[in-house]
Order: C-alpha cells, then sequence, then structure tokens
C-alpha cells in the first residue's frame, strides 16, 4: 500500500498541523474510520483512513507541522512491512532516478576485491569469503538508519505523547516498556508516580501552546504563543479585507417587539415541537437570505475587472470555535425554510466546535453574518469576507425607553444591525435598499414563515 500523506483538506492549505493520532502503530485501521485529527488554515478537522490495513508506522508525531504530500504514516497489509523512516539520504541526493547508481555499482565492486584476495589466499578461502562481505552493509546501514532514527526523534505512543503533554514529563528520560523499546501509557503514568514535582519545560511549553489561548503569565514576564494555522489564515485574510477593500458602513436600529413575542410564542409550543427550537437569530439569518433576494445586488463578489452576482445564497455563518472563528455555509438558503435553516446551523456549528466539519462546508458564501449579541456587545463593525460584498453585525437586543406613535416614552426592545460593504460592489443606495427589506421582514416576522 501507499505511504499515507498529509491531505490538502482545503483550497488555500499548503501545510497541516498534526493535532492528535486517533490509532496507535499495530492498530487495525478500517477505511473510513478517523485516523487522526488535521489543524488546516480553516479548522481542526477529523481525518478518515482510506484503506484498510494496519497501523505500520508514523512519521509525524503529535504537533508536527507537515507540508501538504509530505508523508505521516504507512498503512500496510499483514507481513507487509514499512519503508525505512528515514530516507532524506535517498531524497536528497537525488535528481530523477541517478542517486540509486551507486547502491546498483556496489555488486560490481565485490568481484574486484574478490580479485585483490587471492594474491594473499588460496582460491577456495577466496570464494568463501566475498558472500559475508557483500552481506555486511546492509545490517550497518539498518543499524545507522536505526541510530538516526532513535536520535532524531523519542519512540512514543500518541497516547503516552498526549499524557506527557499534560502532565509535564519529559519523555527523553524515560525507558518504554513497549514493543521496540517505545514510550507507553503506563511509562508515562509510573514516571508521574514516581517524580510528580519533576517537569519539563519543553513539554510544558508545549502543552500550554495546545491548550491556550490564554496561559498563565506571572506578572512581570511575558508569553509569545506560536500562531496556529488558522490565526494565521484569519490575519492574512483580514489584513488582505481591510486594506485593499474600500469598506463603508450602514446601519440601522430595528423594533425587536415584533420578533421577541413571535419566538416566545414559538416557545410556548414547547419541547414536543420543534418549534422552541427556533432562535431570533434563526430569524435574523432567514431575514439576511430573504432580504438578498429582495435587493439581489448584494448578493455578489468583486472580481477583478467584473462584478459577479450569484444566483443562489450561500449564508456563511461566523461561529466562534477555541482555535478561531470559522464561517459554515449554508448552501442554497434562500430554498430552506426557517426551521431548515434552524436546523442547518446548529447542526454545523456544533461539527465546527467538535471537529467534524468537511472541507467544502467552509467554501463557497456568498455573504455573512456575524451575530454577537449574545456576548452582550450592541455594536459593532465586521469586516467584510473576501470575495464577498457585504457582512452584518447583529448587535444585542436591549431593552429600553422608547417614544410611540401617541409620543408616550414606554418600554421596548431594540436592536442594532450593522452593514459592511464593499464599495467597489455595493453603493450606498443598494445598501440602503437591502436594510430597508431586513428591516420590513424583520419587523413582520410572520412573513419568514411563509
Amino acid at each position: 500500500m501507499p505511504e499515507i500523506q498529509m491531505p490538502k483538506l482545503s483550497d488555500t492549505m499548503t501545510e497541516g498541523t498534526l493535532v492528535s493520532w486517533k490509532k496507535k502503530i499495530g492498530d487495525q485501521v478500517t477505511a473510513g474510520e478517523v485516523l487522526a485529527e488535521i489543524e488546516t488554515d480553516k479548522a481542526t478537522m477529523e481525518w478518515e483512513a482510506s484503506d484498510d490495513g494496519v497501523l505500520k508506522e508514523i512519521y509525524v508525531q503529535e504537533g508536527g507541522k507537515v507540508n501538504v504530500g509530505d508523508r505521516i504514516a504507512f498503512i500496510g497489509g499483514e507481513g507487509e512491512e514499512a519503508p525505512a523512516a528515514d530516507d532524506e539520504t535517498e531524497e536528497e541526493g537525488g535528481e530523477g532516478g541517478e542517486d540509486e547508481t551507486p547502491e546498483a555499482e556496489k555488486p560490481e565492486k565485490a568481484p574486484e576485491k574478490k580479485k585483490a584476495e587471492p594474491a594473499e589466499a588460496t582460491a577456495a578461502p577466496a570464494k568463501e569469503e566475498p558472500a559475508p562481505a557483500k552481506e555486511e552493509p546492509a545490517p550497518a546501514k539498518k543499524e545507522a538508519t536505526e541510530e538516526k532514527s532513535d536520535s532524531t526523534r523519542v519512540k512514543a505512543s500518541p497516547l503516552a505523547r498526549k499524557i506527557a503533554a499534560e502532565k509535564n514529563v519529559d519523555l527523553t528520560s524515560l525507558k518504554g516498556t513497549g514493543p521496540g523499546g517505545r514510550i507507553v501509557e503506563k511509562d508515562v503514568e509510573a514516571a508521574v508516580s514516581a517524580a510528580p514535582a519533576r517537569s519539563s519545560a519543553a513539554p510544558a511549553a508545549k502543552a500550554a501552546a495546545k491548550k491556550a489561548a490564554a496561559p498563565e503569565i506571572a506578572a512581570g514576564e511575558t508569553a509569545r504563543i506560536s500562531l496556529t494555522g488558522m490565526r494565521k489564515v484569519i490575519a492574512d485574510r483580514l489584513t488582505s479585507s481591510l486594506g485593499p477593500v474600500p469598506h463603508f458602513y450602514l446601519n440601522i436600529e430595528i423594533n425587536a417587539d415584533p420578533l421577541m413575542r413571535v419566538r416566545a410564542e414559538l416557545k410556548s409550543a414547547g419541547e414536543e415541537d420543534d418549534a422552541h427550537k427556533i432562535t431570533v437569530n434563526d430569524f435574523i439569518l432567514k431575514g439576511a437570505v430573504a432580504a438578498a433576494l429582495r435587493a439581489p445586488k448584494v448578493n455578489a463578489a468583486f472580481d477583478g475587472d467584473a462584478i459577479v452576482y450569484y444566483g443562489d445564497v450561500n449564508l456563511a455563518v461566523a461561529v466562534a470555535i477555541e482555535e478561531g472563528l470559522v464561517t459554515p455555509v449554508i448552501k442554497g438558503a434562500q430554498n430552506k425554510s426557517l426551521r431548515e435553516i434552524s436546523a442547518a446551523v446548529k447542526d454545523l456549528a456544533h461539527r465546527a466546535r467538535n471537529k467534524r466539519m468537511k472541507p467544502e462546508e467552509f467554501q463557497g458564501g456568498t455573504l455573512t453574518v456575524s451575530n454577537l449579541g449574545s456576548y452582550g456587545i450592541d455594536y459593532f463593525s465586521a469586516i467584510i469576507n473576501p470575495p464577498q460584498a457585504i457582512i452584518l453585525s447583529i448587535g444585542a437586543i436591549v431593552k429600553k425607553p422608547i417614544v410611540n406613535e401617541d409620543d408616550e416614552i414606554v418600554p421596548g426592545y431594540r436592536m442594532k444591525i450593522g452593514m459592511s460593504c464593499d464599495h467597489r460592489v455595493v453603493d450606498g443606495a443598494i445598501g440602503a435598499d437591502y436594510l430597508k427589506a431586513l428591516r420590513q421582514l424583520l419587523e413582520n416576522p410572520s412573513l419568514l414563515l411563509i
């Protein structure tokens, strides 16, 4: 079977980080089983095996970064051996297959040695000696490979590495009791029990970087945490957006009383009815899609010397996860009912937070909604997600004194909505038309039930 290579799990992915192995060396693997968790430039995803077999070798340990296409493991059949882990000498020296020529010539050099030896020995011993002489280089090369492999990495199971990182145990100080001297879970646990106070700075730093959005920092000290692949992409994309894309911002405040009333009515249906699961945010998402059908010029993208208008409204929804922010996409959202959009966004958000998203589910959005109302944010301005032309910023629903139609001051619910626009695609009047349609729909939510 071929070696397993780092897959390209997104259109912009160039390298991946091996977050964790779900199988260990010697485990039986079935096609479709989760083999590992890989962090791409967009999210951490579960990666499934494509072949049946036995996991013979792991070339990249947890936390390692690998370029797309580089080998990370080997799954073989019964009796099939993994290639040597150390093949750099063959790869580095070669242009095409020229490096194999010296190996092929080695058998020819042995006969020359044969001819030189008879001068000092009889013909019979000369014939007996070459056999061991020819066989010696192979074990020597194997031993050298094993020594180099041992010196470059510690042999330990993924579970042992994970526990060691959590407990701050230095793997290099342990002697493994597993096959081939491999460090296994019980070796790490034994070390923790024997010397609980002992720790290593390197594993501690690695564990902190892995967990760690907010490491504990003593007063007067600083901590430098390397960017994850996701945060690098967030930084690159937002820099490429706010700089080159000419943003302008429109804002409205809507009467949220009707939304609160209809939400209360649906909630009163009881838990046995799925309607009680529909939230105010679901109405907002459905309204964003329906408004795009009334003002279709916002459902577009800038493309060099042209503007691309989309027939489908592919709704991207900003979801906060531990590693950053992702925007899973509800494809063809204009064809989905309020109930279907509610179910779709909950499913996507759940799978995004549990690292079960597929690469294609992050791609193809035509407009984005970001809602920070649940975090207590009244109002904000979001940055456009290129190549999309708009992004909506949804604030919290706030109860405040308002003046009604009879000029009376009464309590009421209000919500602020911001809209960031790419001025190359959306002009002020186009944006205003869209927000006008959105206001009408959200202040009359029964229209979204049709």
